[in-house]
């Protein structure tokens, strides 16, 4: 493989420098980008809302890999052999976007390899193969039931496939892929059913017989898995190095990990402290016991849970704090599905895909329990409204709905995360500081504790990734700094060691919107209004605050600082 990639970076200098990259040409090359990945990838495309390859998996043999490999390499050489000089300042920020994005895939190709070493990865396919065909009704009931047992018919050969590519799993990884495979039953049975339905009897059979081989090859993998456990090797960190690139070129960051760890420190001694004046700083480890009501069952508490969105969304429009588009769809609670509570405890939200239809999102929380030790059930329960914003109005619902209407498809594609996951943690205070809660209430003390553990995450994830600590001591970590129980500490710290730099997001990304926000301030003056900063920043998109502050300040220095380049 490497020397197939050698020779694409070869051919794409030589004919780089016989063809000018021009703005137009970078939008060309990066809008067949884009319809290549579709195809490429038609799990991910169908996640996304784009139905046309419904039927496939994603090949993973060698050689489709190594061809996927050699093609963004050659792209990126491409993209990199003509910098943008000349150029108009948003050209330029439209290069600087597409090749983060090209790093991105670039650095997962040859640094993260999860073909040969991570086998949640193949898990996290076939789950998602068959959710993404369930969480909207995008066809008929019939249509995707079809759809689903030409999935379910892939599976046995894409798991023999992932046995003969795993060459060097990781311990951790694989303990996380047998849990969601012994998992992924009620997924592939209970939660297809509905649209079985349908099916006459002579399809409902084979419906039937493909969903259980498909059930079988992924009990046998998580079989295979821990026969091979005690030969694996223990999870091992990225290194400081690559971890800076990830900052630097991937999450255009003008810090390194040096200066992560010291935010994090400094945050999560500051919420520290906050948690401590609160009259009575019990309030913010949510209780149960103190609310005013429990619900009976899981449908009762995802009724309670969804019925406090039009609270929010009153409080928003009342204080003129955000505009909501006349596209914004609904929002909805659902059950998080069993195969996929291992590296996500407290759920997760699920947005409109960037080729949607259906302008609805989902947020899918754990399956309810009023005695759970759960640091996300016991809050669901007291007061769902903090998690309930970050993750609906104002935050990634919201954030991610309006990202999705943007004119310019660089930056329609560009996901950042830091900017994404510190919108939503950036809201949660900003709403508490606006007075949606009572200062002595459980729902503002809420606010402090996940600021707090969300600021332990930094420390976990840089630690983590450079080599400084142990899985058993960031679990200790989120514990003790974080004050999470047990279970949520263990899920967080899984997060961190599976998907370096996503931990820090938030933190960061709320500490640039913050700095972005009082250097907004003083330039209006007199003139400044809270919501015209949000609505401004939100109108574009979810990219980098770096970026975002050179369109809004006409300030390139963090970008040029985070990508060791002069764009001025």
């Amino acid at each position: 493989m490497k020397k197939l990639i050698a020779a694409a970076l070869f051919l794409a200098t030589s004919m780089s420098a016989q063809t000018k990259l021009t703005p137009a040409k970078l939008h060309e090359i990066a809008n067949d980008y884009y319809k290549w990945t579709q195809q490429e990838f038609p799990v991910i495309s169908s996640d996304q809302g784009m139905h046309t390859w419904d039927d496939r998996l994603t090949d993973y043999s060698p050689a489709a890999i190594e061809k996927r490999h050699a093609h963004v390499a050659k792209l990126l050489a491409t993209i990199e052999a003509t910098k943008p000089t000349g150029w108009s300042k948003d050209d330029k920020i439209d290069w600087v976007l597409f090749r983060s994005q090209l790093d991105g895939a670039n650095f997962f190709n040859t640094v993260v390899k999860p073909e040969s070493t991570t086998p949640d990865f193949y898990v996290n396919e076939v789950s998602t193969a068959i959710f993404s065909l369930l969480k909207k009704d995008y066809d008929s009931p019939h249509n995707r039931a079809l759809s689903a047992e030409k999935r379910f018919r892939k599976m046995p050969a894409f798991f023999a496939q992932a046995k003969k590519n795993l060459i060097a799993p990781v311990k951790l990884n694989s303990q996380f892929a047998i849990e969601s495979a012994r998992a992924i039953d009620p997924l592939f049975k209970d939660s297809t059913d509905p649209i079985a339905k349908d099916l006459d009897a002579t399809e409902r059979k084979s419906f039937d017989e493909a969903r259980d081989d498909a059930i079988k090859a992924t009990h046998d993998f998580a079989d295979w898995l821990e026969k091979k456990l005690p030969a694996m090797k223990d999870w091992v960190p990225m290194g400081e190095t690559h971890y800076n690139f990830m900052l630097h070129r991937l999450l255009l960051l003008p810090i390194d990990a040096h200066d992560l760890a010291h935010l994090g420190d400094v945050e999560l001694t500051r919420y520290r402290a906050l948690e401590s004046w609160l009259p009575d700083p019990s309030l913010a480890d949510p209780d149960p016991k103190r609310a005013a009501h429990i619900p009976a069952d899981q449908q009762e508490f995802l009724a309670a849970y969804q019925s406090r969105e039009k609270e929010i969304i009153d409080f928003l429009r009342e204080k003129k704090l955000v505009t909501l588009p006349d596209y914004l769809g609904p929002f909805l609670i659902r059950q998080l599905p069993e195969a996929f509570k291992p590296t996500s405890p407290g759920g997760f939200m699920n947005p409109p895909g960037i080729y949607d239809k259906d302008d609805s999102g989902f947020y899918f929380i754990p399956t309810y329990n009023p005695n759970s030790g759960n640091f996300y059930i016991r809050a669901a329960i007291e007061d769902p409204r903090p998690i309930l914003g970050h993750e609906g109005i104002p935050g990634h619902f919201l954030q991610l709905s309006i990202a999705n209407h943007l004119k310019n498809e660089i930056r329609r594609q560009q996901g950042d995360g830091v900017f994404v996951e510190g919108w939503a943690l950036y809201g949660e205070e900003m709403m508490a500081r606006e007075g949606l809660y009572p200062p002595t209430s459980p729902g503002f003390a809420q606010v402090m504790r996940l600021a707090r553990y969300r600021a332990a995450r930094i420390g976990v994830d840089v630690n983590l990734q450079t080599g400084r600590w142990t899985f058993p001591q960031a679990v200790q970590y989120f514990m003790d700094g974080g004050g999470l129980d047990k279970e949520a500490a263990t899920g967080e710290a899984a997060g961190a060691a599976t998907s370096p730099t996503q931990k820090i997001c938030y933190i960061t990304g709320k500490w640039q919107i913050m700095n972005l926000l009082g250097r907004y301030r003083d330039r209006k003056g007199a003139s400044f209004r809270l919501g015209e900063f949000h609505d401004e920043m939100l109108s574009h998109g979810s990219l980098p605050l770096s970026v975002i502050a050179w369109i809004m300040l006409d300030d390139p220095s963090d970008l040029e600082k985070a990508i060791g380049m002069k764009l001025r």
